[in-house]
């Protein structure tokens, strides 16, 4: 079983973009993949974004690094992070066992939370919320592994 998790940063999650992204977490099953996803919002970051930029930035990077294990591969989605192809995102996911997502709040995530990271990936060069980030990385995900598996849902 590989196991995929996907930390988030939002004050509400009873939304369309929930049933989306366990709809392909189900369909990420089929492959023996266990796709869960984590609100890390908490009174620390509704605090920091209270105040400014950076203390929001420390804030999202003192919730993640809580989450830190050796041996999960981790990925942090950032504007300027590496974009990539369907293809070259399945690559990410190939032979891993554990692999942590982080999509940062409302004013991204700190550099020295990013150098942390095994890598940073950029889902497009447009801004988008966490709701759409989520569904964008969900559907990446399942499709991913979908090429890894050939499946013929990337045609």
């Amino acid at each position: 079983m590989i196991k995929v998790f996907v930390y988030y940063i939002a004050k509400q999650t009873q939304d369309i973009s929930e049933a989306i992204c366990q709809e392909f977490a189900l369909l990420c099953g089929g492959f023996g993949v266990q796709l869960e996803f984590i609100n890390a919002f908490c009174k620390t970051i509704k605090e920091g974004q209270k105040v400014n930029a950076k203390l929001a930035q420390a804030s999202y990077s003192q919730v993640f690094l809580k989450s830190f294990k050796n041996h999960q591969y981790r990925i942090a989605l950032a504007p300027q992070g590496k974009v990539l192809d369907s293809y070259g995102f399945a690559e990410l996911l190939q032979n891993k066992t554990e692999i942590v997502f982080f999509i940062g709040g409302a004013y991204g995530l700190e550099e020295s939370f990013l150098q942390q990271c095994h890598q940073c990936v950029s889902l497009s060069n447009l801004t988008l919320s966490h709701k759409v980030a989520k569904v964008v990385l969900s559907e990446q995900i399942y499709r991913g592994f979908g090429l890894l598996n050939h499946h013929p849902y990337h045609k």
